[in-house]
C-alpha cells in the first residue's frame, strides 16, 4: 500500500474507532444507568436496542446518501451530530429522554460504515484491501476497547456517568474539525490513483453469494450485540477484583483489557487473507468463535476472563474478512450502499441481541449464541463451495 492510500484509510480509520466508543457507551455505564433509575436488565437490553437497532438501520440510508452527497459530508454529520446527542444523554431528563438520546446516538453513528468503508474500499485494489481493512479494523477494535477504558477512567477520577457523556462529546468535535481540514487533501492526492484501482479491481456483482454473506452478518450481529451488551456483567462473576465484591470501573478495566485483543484478531486477519481464501478463512474462524462462546456458557470463576478473550480474538478476526468480501461481491459503483444494507441487517436486526441477552441467563445466552455461530460456519462453507465452483469468476447474478 503507498504512503497517499495509507494515509487515507488511517484518517478515515479514526472516524472508524471513535463510532465504536459511541456504540458502546451505554455497555460501558449500563450498571450505573440501572442503579441510578432503580431498573434490571429487562429495561437496560431494550436500551441497548435502542441505540443499535438504529445504528444498523440507518446505513442503508447512509448508505444511499453517501453516494449521492460525497463521504466527507456524511462523516462530518455523523461526528457532529454523535457529539450532540452525547450532550443531550448527559442533561436528559429522567429514562424517557436517555432512551430518545440513545435512539439519535444510533441515527447518527449509522452514517459511519458506508460512507468509512465505500470510501476505503473505492481507494484501495483486491491485492491491498484486506491489509486497509485490517487496519480500519485494528483502529475499530481500539475505539471498542477504548470505551470501557475511558469509562472505567472517568467514574475513576469522581465523575458521573452523566459527566462521562460530556467527556464523549468532545473527541467528535475535535475530529469533525481534522477531518474537514485533511480529508481533502487525502482525497485529492489519492484520486490519481483512481484509473489505476478501476483496471484491477472488480466491476461485476455475485448477488446470490451477497444474499448468503447478508444472512451471516445478520446472525454474526447478533452474536456481536448479546455479547457486548452486558460483557462487564458477564466478567464481574470472574472474581479478579482485588475486594472481592467488584466495582463497575474494575468490570470496565477487565472489559477493556478483553475487547483489546481484538486488535491482535483484526491485525492477523488482514495479515493472512488473500482475495482467493476468504471464504475458507472466514469458515474456520466461525468454528473458533462458536468453541469460544460454548467454553463461555460454561465457565466459571477466572475462566470467564479467559473464555472472553478468546472469543474477542476470534470474533474480530471476521471483520476485515467480511468487509473485503463485500467489496468482492459487489460493483464498485455500489459499494457503499451494500455496505449499507449490510451493516442494516447486522447491527439493526442483529441488536436484538442485546434484548435477547437481557431476558436470558449467562449459560442460556451463550450456549444459543454458540449454535448461531455453528449456523454461521454453514453459511461460510456454502460461500467457500461456490467459490471453488467458480474461482475467478465475477458475473452478475452468480
Amino acid at each position: 500500500m503507498n504512503s497517499r492510500t495509507l494515509r487515507l484509510v488511517l484518517l478515515v480509520s479514526c472516524c472508524h474507532a471513535l463510532v465504536h466508543v459511541y456504540e458502546l457507551s451505554l455497555a460501558s455505564v449500563e450498571q450505573l444507568v440501572a442503579a441510578d433509575y432503580g431498573v434490571g436488565t429487562q429495561v437496560t437490553g431494550p436500551l441497548g436496542t435502542t441505540l443499535r437497532m438504529p445504528f444498523g438501520l440507518g446505513a442503508l440510508a447512509a448508505g444511499w446518501l453517501a453516494g449521492h452527497f460525497g463521504a466527507k459530508r456524511l462523516l462530518l454529520v455523523y461526528l457532529l451530530g454523535c457529539s450532540l446527542a452525547a450532550c443531550l444523554a448527559a442533561v436528559a431528563p429522567g429514562l424517557a429522554g436517555l432512551f430518545a438520546a440513545m435512539f439519535l446516538m444510533g441515527s447518527f453513528a449509522s452514517i459511519y460504515h458506508p460512507a468509512g468503508l465505500g470510501l476505503i474500499a473505492h481507494h484501495t485494489t483486491p491485492e491491498n484491501r484486506p491489509m486497509a481493512l485490517g487496519y480500519h479494523g485494528i483502529f475499530g477494535s481500539a475505539g471498542i476497547a477504548a470505551a470501557p477504558f475511558i469509562a472505567a477512567i472517568v467514574l475513576d477520577s469522581g465523575l458521573t456517568w452523566w459527566q462521562y457523556y460530556l467527556v464523549l462529546a468532545v473527541p467528535g468535535v475535535l475530529l469533525a474539525g481534522l477531518l474537514g481540514w485533511r480529508l481533502p487533501h487525502e482525497e485529492q492526492a489519492a484520486a490519481g490513483l483512481e484509473n489505476g484501482l478501476a483496471a484491477g479491481d472488480e466491476d461485476t456483482a455475485r448477488w446470490g453469494a451477497f444474499a448468503i454473506l447478508l444472512v451471516l452478518t445478520m446472525s454474526a450481529g447478533f452474536v456481536y450485540h448479546a455479547v457486548l451488551n452486558f460483557l462487564p456483567r458477564y466478567l464481574h462473576e470472574a472474581g479478579l477484583n482485588p475486594e472481592g465484591t467488584g466495582s463497575v470501573a474494575h468490570d470496565n478495566y477487565l472489559t477493556g483489557v478483553v475487547l483489546a485483543l481484538g486488535i491482535l484478531g483484526q491485525y492477523g486477519a488482514g495479515r493472512i487473507a488473500r482475495h482467493d481464501t476468504l471464504e475458507r478463512l472466514l469458515t474456520f474462524i466461525f468454528l473458533g468463535v462458536a468453541a469460544a462462546l460454548f467454553w463461555m456458557a460454561l465457565a466459571a470463576g477466572p475462566q470467564r476472563l479467559w473464555s472472553a478473550c478468546l472469543f474477542a480474538t476470534l470474533f474480530f478476526m471476521h471483520q476485515p474478512v467480511f468487509n473485503s468480501l463485500v467489496a468482492k461481491y459487489v460493483a464498485r459503483r455500489q459499494r457503499s450502499l451494500a455496505y449499507g444494507v449490510s451493516f442494516t441487517l447486522g447491527f439493526g436486526v442483529g441488536s436484538l441481541g442485546s434484548t435477547f441477552a437481557g431476558f436470558t441467563s449467562d449459560f442460556v445466552n451463550h450456549i444459543t449464541l454458540g449454535a448461531v455461530s455453528l449456523w454461521v460456519v454453514i453459511l461460510a462453507a456454502v460461500l467457500w463451495w461456490k467459490s471453488r465452483r467458480s474461482p475467478g469468476v465475477h458475473t452478475p447474478g452468480n
